[in-house]
Formats: structure tokens, sequence, C-alpha cells
């Protein structure tokens, strides 16, 4: 089934995605339930429970992403009849997937793709965010929170067993190849004209950080949930998440972070932003 609904280039859940009358897309759980092969919608119930529980434990409405609904079905040639199902928000999806059987493939490829879109979501939603007017205000609080966020990816993947810094070297030009389209940090550096003592995340705009935050904080929690083993896996899981943003990318009509300007240094921003608090202290 999945390999026919596939055949063009878009992926399946995006293939299965509605608009209502006011352009705000969803997905129905008869659809989901179809792509992530349960044999019968009664299978698939327990797995929509599950995931309003987990909606619920983490401080959202149910409401506001699960919505009772009647989908239409072909029951013959001509014929077709109403039946009961629930209308989704991308974050229900992204629910269902995590608490659908881990064991298929296509839930593995749910639980990336909608972890992904997800986050690109609620970055742009943070309150703290969508307070920031300049792009020099957006990169340094995207700096930090990759910063951050970096720092719990370094913990993930020694779990994982990466555990000597060439390792750990090789285990971040994994996820840079996914991300950009093959080329490691060092061509990374040749491509934006970099030398080798700049740091290639400092001189990054704020759509890029945001690339690579996606990147790392998926990467941490594909690394934590399948409780990946062995420095090999690790590396080809960080390379899948990398792969994957940048599809996320290519779908919504971005232009590829390899492709994206050169910013200056970070540290400039930093310390123009710090001498004000500094004259205030005096």
């Amino acid at each position: 089934m999945t390999k026919a609904i596939s055949k063009n280039n878009a992926p399946v859940f995006e293939q299965i995605k509605r608009s209502d009358q006011n352009r705000n897309e969803y997905w129905t759980a008869r659809d989901l339930s179809k792509i992530l092969e349960y044999s019968e919608y009664r299978h698939f119930l327990p797995v929509i429970a599950r995931a309003k529980e987990a909606c619920k434990n983490s401080g959202y409405s149910i409401a506001d992403h699960f919505e009772d609904m009647l989908d239409m079905v072909k029951i013959g040639s001509n014929t077709e009849r109403a039946v009961e199902s629930v209308k989704l928000s991308r974050y229900a999806c992204y629910l269902i997937v995590q608490n659908a059987d881990p064991s298929k493939e296509i839930v593995a490829l749910g639980q990336t793709y909608f972890a992904v879109q997800t986050r690109m979501q609620e970055v742009q939603q943070m309150q703290a965010f969508r307070q920031l007017k300049t792009e020099e205000e957006k990169r340094l609080f995207l700096r930090n929170e990759l910063y951050q966020h970096n720092k719990q990816l370094a913990a993930a993947a020694k779990n994982a067993g990466v555990i000597e810094p060439i390792d750990y070297a090789v285990f971040q030009n994994h996820g840079y190849m996914g991300l950009y389209g093959g080329i490691d940090a060092k061509g990374i550096h040749k491509k934006k004209q970099l030398k080798k003592s700049q740091n290639i995340l400092d001189h990054m705009g704020s759509t890029e950080l945001a690339a690579n935050l996606f990147r790392a904080t998926q990467t941490e929690e594909k690394l934590n949930r399948e409780n990946i083993k062995g420095k090999q896996n690790a590396n080809q899981a960080h390379f899948e998440v990398g792969k994957k943003v940048r599809q996320t990318i290519k779908e919504l009509g971005g232009t590829m972070p390899e492709d994206l300007p050169v910013e200056e240094s970070i540290k400039k921003l930093e310390k123009k932003k710090s001498e004000p608090e500094k004259l205030k202290g005096k």
C-alpha cells in the first residue's frame, strides 16, 4: 500500500493531508490508519486514545487537536457511506506515530516526518521567538538554542557509543551531510568560503540556524527514543534526520542551507549586545 501511495515525490503523509474551508491543514484518522498499515480501524482506536492522553499530559487541549468527524468511504463502485473518524492536527499525528507500533518501518518514517514538521511549527510559534523583531535578535536566540541542544545531542550520542572526539566529529559530519546534500563540515567551509578557524554555526543566518536546530533536536530524540546503540547506527540516524529536514525545506519551497548567505560572526553581535549592558552596570 505504501509504495502505491508514494508513486509521486511527496511523502505519503503529505499526500493524505487535507485542507478545510479556512485552508487549515488536517489529516483524518481513517487515512492515517491505512498509511500506518493497520488492517482494521478498530485496531487503531487504542493508538488514538494513547495519543489523546499524551496530548492531555503535555498540557494541550485535546479538542484543539482531535475532533470527531464523519468521513465518506467508498463501499462500492459508485456508493459511499459516512463512517466515524477523527480530524487530526499535525501535532495529533505526531503523537499518534509516537504511540503506534514501532516495529513498522512506515511508523518510524512517520515519527521523523511529523517530529521535524511539528518542531518547525513550535519554533515559529514560540512566544519568545515571535517577539523578536530583527534578524540579529533571531540569530542570537537560535544560536543559543542550538548551543544548548548540541550539548544534549552530545550526551545522547555518547550514550549511543560515540565516545572519542574523533568519533563525535564523524557523527556531526553525518548530520551535516544529510542536511547539506552530501556536503560535510569541510565542504561547507569551502562552499561558504569560511576559514578553518571559523565556526560554521557562528556565520549562519536565522533560517540556516533553525534548520540545524531541527536536525539537532530530532536526532537527540531519535537516539533516545529508539535506544540506538553503536557508532555506525548513531551516524546513520543523524544522517537520516538531516536528510529529512532537507526534504522538509524542499517541500516548503525554501532555500537549501548550502545556498544561504554567510553572515557576519555572531560573536560581534554578542559583543554589541553586551556593551550596553556593561554601561548600565556602571
